[in-house]
């Protein structure tokens, strides 16, 4: 992981020293055959306690639509089913055409879950994107370690939540000072779509029509 951020940010450098701009690279620039999807906790008996956990929703259902047309790898974690049931049937509707894989978790950290966190090795994707619930419980817990592990975190701020506005709040400032790039579902979609003269820009544009934003 390390060799592969260190080898991107050479070849910037590179670029920017030899004077050839084109293509501009960014040290963090999303990209969609770098990047994974990771979400969070999104369950049947803990969504409703949570503020706005309408528009988190389809904030979510808005990027895994497009993500199906970029073919992002997608993990999906659930804690303590027994308490907390399963994602709700919304998520798991947008996520029938994405490559998928669904794991339960009893740590607030994905990356402190044998399983998910094997998952994660094995798609060996340097850039996260991150959505789910709680805000500031497991998704800033599973954040900040894979922030440690030198990954490229991309949090979409409006794909995420707590109960209390102060906690939601408090975890986007946490999570940016460890290193993770706070955006939007939108934003992170045009990122990875880069340009406007392909086939996955036009099917991307269907969804962003269809799913304006919320608020």
């Amino acid at each position: 992981m390390i060799l592969l951020d260190l080898d991107r940010n050479a070849l910037y450098t590179a670029v920017q020293m030899a004077g050839d701009l084109s293509p501009m690279l960014r040290a963090n620039q999303l990209q969609a055959d770098r990047a994974f999807v990771l979400v969070v906790d999104i369950q049947e008996k803990l969504l409703p306690a949570i503020r706005n956990h309408e528009s988190i929703v389809y904030a979510s259902c808005k990027l895994l639509e497009v993500v199906s047309v970029f073919k992002l790898p997608v993990i999906v974690t659930e804690q303590y089913l027994q308490g907390l049931g399963t994602t709700v049937s919304k998520i798991t509707s947008c996520l029938e055409k994405c490559k998928t894989q669904t794991l339960e978790k009893a740590t607030f950290s994905v990356c402190d879950e044998p399983v998910v966190r094997a998952a994660i090795n094995k798609i060996d994707r340097p850039q996260a994107i991150v959505i789910g619930i709680e805000a500031h419980v497991c998704v800033q817990q599973s954040v900040l370690d894979l922030c440690a592990q030198d990954y490229d975190v991309f949090v979409c701020a409006d794909a995420i939540g707590s109960r209390g506005q102060t906690d939601y709040e408090v975890s986007l400032s946490r999570m940016r000072q460890e290193g993770a790039y706070v955006t939007t579902v939108e934003s992170v979609l045009f990122e990875m779509c880069n340009r406007c003269d392909t086939d996955d820009f036009k099917n991307m544009l269907k969804v962003i029509k269809a799913m304006p934003p919320s608020s």
